[in-house]
């Protein structure tokens, strides 16, 4: 089965969309992610037993560029869209590098930044991209937003879900680059997250 997308796509364009939710907040949660590149698409979803809807939407979008592979010398063009104004804003607004240039503080100092670990790896992984980051609202006609919704509760509806550590035992974030990983490493089948092989857009 296609989905037909919303935007057209260049074909030096690789696409995200990403979405994510926790039931109730905080509760259990989930991230739907699918990405689109050449006219192939690929699914990615997974889950937490605790979590917050903001750290399932940065996920989301986490899992996403974590997929796209780096190439020396050539960052990909990507477009990620996503429906969680809290990701996009701090992300277009310069807010999370600010953050992350003042030790994870805002305010001046006077408060610490939420869902530091989180931050630091989407900031570490679009560097090494080009990546354009896309606000489409939730929860309306956007048929590949609503398949990443249809994902993320999927995901967090399933029984035995791992711990999300930045969550349950929140760490200070080390201050290096993260090691990329690509599609296959979210094959291996150790790995929580499931995949859905692509399929050709027609």
């Amino acid at each position: 089965m296609s989905h037909p997308t919303e935007h057209a796509i260049a074909s030096d364009e690789i696409v995200i969309y990403a979405d994510g939710a926790a039931s109730p907040n905080p509760g259990k949660g989930g991230y739907g992610v699918v990405i689109i590149q050449n006219g192939l698409r690929q699914e990615i979803s997974g889950g937490f037993r605790a979590t917050t809807n903001n750290r399932m939407e940065l996920m989301g979008a986490i899992v996403g560029l974590r997929a796209i592979p780096s190439r020396e010398g050539k960052k990909a063009k990507v477009v990620l869209y996503s429906d969680a104004k809290y990701v996009v804003d701090m992300f277009i607004g310069g807010h999370a590098l600010k953050w992350r240039k003042n030790g994870w503080t805002r305010s001046n100092g006077r408060e610490k930044a939420r869902n530091p670990d989180q931050w630091n790896e989407l900031l570490a992984l679009a560097e090494q991209h080009d990546v354009r980051m896309v606000w489409v609202k939730g929860h309306a006609d956007n048929l590949e937003n609503a398949h990443c919704d249809e994902l993320a509760v999927a995901a967090r509806q399933k029984e035995n879900l791992p711990i999300d550590e930045g969550f349950e035992n929140p760490m200070p974030p080390a201050h290096h680059i993260i090691p990329q990983q690509t599609l296959f490493d979210w094959l291996n089948p150790e790995s929580l997250i499931s995949s859905h092989n692509s399929m050709s857009l027609t």
